[in-house]
């Protein structure tokens, strides 16, 4: 799930080199993915209204829910 939220966050935005995915194992076994972008690129990433954030959030979900795991996404 770390490398669909990466690959999706770098065809997103203009400084690809500048993304950074941390994921965080919770002690009830939920994953957390922390995405990090240029100042620059944090517009290109949320979108409108959040919309392209909630759509990143929905589709590393439905990957997640392959594999059986709760993934929650925060864009720092």
């Amino acid at each position: 799930m770390k490398e669909v939220l990466e690959a999706i966050a770098k065809s997103l935005v203009d400084n690809p080199d500048e993304v950074n995915v941390t994921e965080i194992i919770n002690e009830d076994g939920t994953v957390t993915l922390e995405l990090r972008v240029a100042p620059a690129d944090m517009g290109k990433v949320i979108g409108k209204q959040g919309r392209i954030a909630k759509a990143i959030r929905t589709v590393v979900k439905a990957a997640a829910s392959n594999e059986n795991k709760k993934v929650s996404v925060d864009i720092i």
